[in-house]
């Protein structure tokens, strides 16, 4: 989470020199250099083959996540704030658990749904003005909102590839799709302005933070995490997100943390623990813990 919640500052960061199709792009071509030499080292590429009839589901994943998550996630954080975007991103959770349940028949007990209930409450304090107005752009929620749908139907979609794959692995090839979609998109409208742009360690140097430590790192420890955690207590954590994403934003790039933000974070903390109460929760495979924020 703490991986994850660098990624929007991260973002902010590359957006001073790049557009949003460039980062993404960027991203995608080190996370996927890094998978696949990993797979490679590890001998994963010679062991696993993707049987026909799961041919399109991985094709579905790909579509739903990397691409179409990136392309609501890298363009709403262009109209909001890192916060706000941690914030929207992190609401990822109560659907997760929502189709754990029914997906996964994942139960927890009543304290465990308040604690998920009063966490997403914590959040909504990040975008509520004191007046009782919302701030935020409607072109950023809409953007964001997109990425969260199709996180969710990332997490429907994987449900027919439980069991029979290395997550790894998994991710690898839903970010050679991805790589693939967003190829002619970055040739036909960034390429001239990636052309222009004076590549310097500065500019760089968050891109290649977004891939090792976002796309690669973040996954690797959070699906390791859910195995023992089980899919909807894991998933709770990433309220955690816009608390961790508030403090950077305000160290690094100096976005305003306001006591409102103050008062969400130690709600969505009070959520987050009683979320965990009592246990832990059934133990998944390795493949069907990939629910939530993966790539």
């Amino acid at each position: 989470m703490l991986f994850w919640s660098f990624s929007f500052v991260w973002f902010k960061m590359a957006n001073v020199f790049y557009r949003p199709i460039t980062i993404v792009f960027l991203r995608l071509v080190i996370a996927v250099a890094l998978l696949s030499l990993f797979l490679w080292l590890t001998g994963a590429f010679r062991r696993i083959t993707i049987k026909k009839e799961d041919r399109k589901y991985f094709l579905l994943l790909g579509f739903l996540e990397p691409f179409l998550y990136f392309l609501g996630e890298s363009f709403g954080l262009t109209y909001v704030s890192s916060t706000t975007g941690s914030v929207l991103i992190s609401t990822i959770p109560v659907f997760a658990a929502i189709g754990a349940w029914l997906l996964f028949g994942e139960k927890l007990r009543l304290i465990n749904y308040a604690g998920i209930i009063l966490s997403f409450a914590g959040v909504l304090i990040f975008i509520i003005n004191p007046d009782g107005s919302l701030s935020y752009s409607l072109h950023g929620l809409l953007l964001m909102l997109l990425a969260v749908l199709s996180a969710v139907g990332y997490n429907l979609t994987l449900k027919h590839l439980a069991g029979n794959y290395n997550p790894v692995f998994i991710v690898n090839v839903q970010n050679i799709i991805g790589l693939v979609l967003f190829l002619p998109l970055f040739l036909i409208f960034e390429l001239d302005h990636f052309m222009g742009v004076q590549h310097t360690a500065e500019s760089m140097t968050p891109i290649g933070l977004l891939a090792v430590f976002a796309s690669c790192g973040a996954f690797i420890l959070f699906a390791y995490s859910v195995r023992y955690l089980g899919v909807t207590r894991s998933n709770v954590f990433s309220n955690c997100i816009p608390v961790f994403t508030a403090i950077f934003a305000y160290l690094i790039i100096g976005e305003l943390l306001t006591r409102q933000n103050l008062a969400g974070m130690v709600i969505v903390t009070a959520g987050l623990f009683l979320s965990q109460v009592n246990g832990r929760g059934k133990v998944f495979s390795k493949t069907e813990i990939l629910t939530g924020k993966t790539a």
